[in-house]
């Protein structure tokens, strides 16, 4: 072989294992009938690798969102969830410095309650522009939490400040029962929150690595037939 065959051959090794190094690693961890599929932080955008301390889903005009507070309390990020095989990022926003906190409750069908950890401040995150929430502070000490609605535009309320109960961190195992003996296919770490996305079956658990995404393909293939069943009507 000469020189220049094997500088050539060189050359391209080189770039092949750089390609390979800058590629990231498929997380995806599907089970044996594919009614499972594990979607770890490292194979969803970025910003989804960050830690959070809460999260809360919200539909608005067909799409479903992903909001989860980050860097404590320092960035709001936001993911479009609608199609859970292809999740996007919509905007990772900083926030004023107030501190980590949790998202308690809605407010109506525009609006989230949030309780700021340390303060016993309480803002509202208004939604009335899904992709470009605003978070707002409350101006009085109150208990939005026990909160009950009068009618659709008020609500009696108790004047005390709101106790802080921190939540627990578990490990989460995600397990397949389709063989006669359970097999494990992933766990995640030091999830503190988690929530559930009953149209689609899809769960999102918030650890220790960031967001963890189990999907299940089956459930939603039959939400999309309803939805273009719908349409057609």
């Amino acid at each position: 072989m000469n020189n220049n065959i094997k500088s050539t051959l060189a050359i391209g090794l080189a770039i092949a294992a750089t390609v390979l190094a800058a590629s990231p690693a498929q997380a995806e961890i599907h089970s044996k009938s594919n009614n499972l599929v594990v979607v770890e932080a490292r194979d969803l955008p970025e910003q989804a690798q960050t830690p959070g301390n809460s999260l809360f889903l919200h539909a608005d005009n067909g799409s479903t969102y992903l909001y989860v507070e980050q860097q404590q309390g320092a960035r709001l990020s936001v993911f479009d969830v609608t199609e859970p095989a292809h999740i996007k990022l919509v905007v990772s926003t900083p926030l004023a410095a107030q501190g980590a906190f949790d998202f308690v409750r809605p407010l109506g069908d525009y609006a989230e309650l949030v309780y700021f950890r340390n303060s016993q401040k309480e803002a509202v995150l208004d939604l009335h522009k899904a992709k470009r929430p605003v978070l707002q502070m409350v101006p009085i000490m109150t208990d939005f939490d026990t909160a009950e609605q009068l009618g659709e535009t008020g609500f009696l309320v108790r004047t005390a400040a709101h106790a802080y109960i921190p939540a627990i961190a578990h490990d989460y195992q995600v397990v397949d029962v389709t063989a006669s003996i359970p097999a494990q296919l992933a766990t995640v770490k030091d999830v503190k929150h988690r929530v559930t996305n009953d149209e689609t079956g899809t769960t999102f658990l918030l650890g220790s690595d960031g967001l963890t995404v189990v999907r299940r393909p089956r459930v939603e293939q039959e939400y999309e037939a309803e939805q273009r069943q719908t349409e057609g009507n």
